[in-house]
């Protein structure tokens, strides 16, 4: 990774230092955490810098970078900052002063190695928000979940895609989608929604972290090439709900059963599904709606009647009070949303 030329501060005063002198600004940017954090670590822990230039400004030196480096990356696996900083800097008198360890700029979390070796509806109630560690940064309060979540909590405040892609996939491979949804993605979404409705902020968070685990799905129905349903199952949100990361998690753990769907997506109006319905006949018709404003029971009663008819099943707390009709089945989780589909299609292939 070049240095930009922001990065160093009076470059040509040092062309004949041993090793470069970067500012508190420039170590922020690569480590991507705040400037207040990497004060904290020097206050509390000594991770702080030790290069002096003209008028007594201390400067980090390759071998500081180093240690905040592996001490960035041990918080980011699930390491208390008390117990990361120790590691860290008992390694630096390991280490030569002037041959540091080489910047990784994507380290991974410890939990994606466990996953690997492992094997080959999200929840309504609010959780606890933020809290403050004491290394200074802030992160979600995940309360009873596992070292990966708490790592994939990490790495999406921090904006990591790259962390938090790394630690889906190895649990989609280790766990399955259904697993990894309970017990992974859940608890860190509902943490981040309750983060914005106490502060108003991490919309940037949930936005990241949906777009990574929606790239990481979209593959999935594609893999399906010989399903078990002769007719297709429709996946809808309803005609003013954007959330579609609950479909694209469905369509994904039915393509692990060789289901396959048709992904219709967000803001789906009511005739259009009613199209979609006519022209595909389709064995089941999921409808999602994550608030009840937009859970909108004439979507269901303009739905043409077919023979054989279609299961038709509701997800989304936005169900939750609201009337539907007697024939639609409403599921509480993923797992019973699945099991939903695959009964259906089972009643077909009978």
């Amino acid at each position: 990774m070049r240095p930009t030329s922001g990065d160093f501060e009076g470059a040509q005063s040092v062309q004949n230092a041993p090793e470069p002198a970067l500012t508190v600004a420039a170590v922020a940017r690569r480590l991507g955490v705040a400037p207040a954090t990497l004060r904290t670590w020097d206050r509390r822990y000594g991770l702080g810098p030790s290069s002096h230039t003209a008028g007594a400004h201390r400067r980090y030196t390759a071998a500081d970078l180093a240690r905040l480096t592996l001490m960035r990356r041990l918080t980011l696996e699930g390491v208390s900052p008390a117990e990361a900083a120790a590691i860290a800097l008992a390694r630096a008198g390991e280490a030569q002063p002037h041959a540091p360890e080489p910047e990784r700029p994507h380290p991974l979390p410890a939990e994606v190695t466990r996953l690997r070796t492992a094997g080959s509806g999200v929840p309504t109630a609010a959780l606890p928000t933020s809290a403050a560690t004491p290394g200074g940064g802030r992160v979600l309060a995940i309360p009873g979940g596992s070292a990966a979540s708490r790592g994939l909590a990490r790495a999406a405040m921090a904006l990591d895609a790259h962390v938090c892609r790394e630690i889906l996939r190895a649990s989609l491979q280790a766990r399955g989608v259904v697993s990894t949804w309970d017990g992974l993605l859940s608890p860190v979404l509902a943490g981040i929604g309750a983060r914005w409705a106490e502060t108003g902020e991490g919309v940037e968070v949930e936005h990241l972290l949906s777009e990574v685990v929606m790239g990481a799905l979209r593959a999935y129905p594609e893999s399906v090439t010989t399903p078990v349903n002769g007719r297709p199952v429709l996946l809808a949100c309803s005609e003013h709900d954007q959330h579609s990361l609950p479909l694209h998690v469905l369509a994904a753990a039915l393509a692990e059963r060789s289901v396959a769907t048709r992904l219709l997506g967000a803001q789906v109006p009511a005739r259009a599904l009613s199209d979609a319905v006519r022209r595909t006949g389709p064995v089941a018709v999921f409808l999602w709606a994550s608030l009840p404003v937009h859970a909108d029971p004439a979507m269901l009663a303009g739905l043409p009647v077919q023979r054989p008819s279609a299961v038709t099943l509701l997800g989304g707390p936005g169900w939750a009070g609201r009337p539907y009709p007697p024939s639609a089945e409403l599921v509480g989780s993923l797992s019973g949303a699945v099991e939903a589909v695959l009964g259906a299609v089972t009643a077909q292939r009978a």
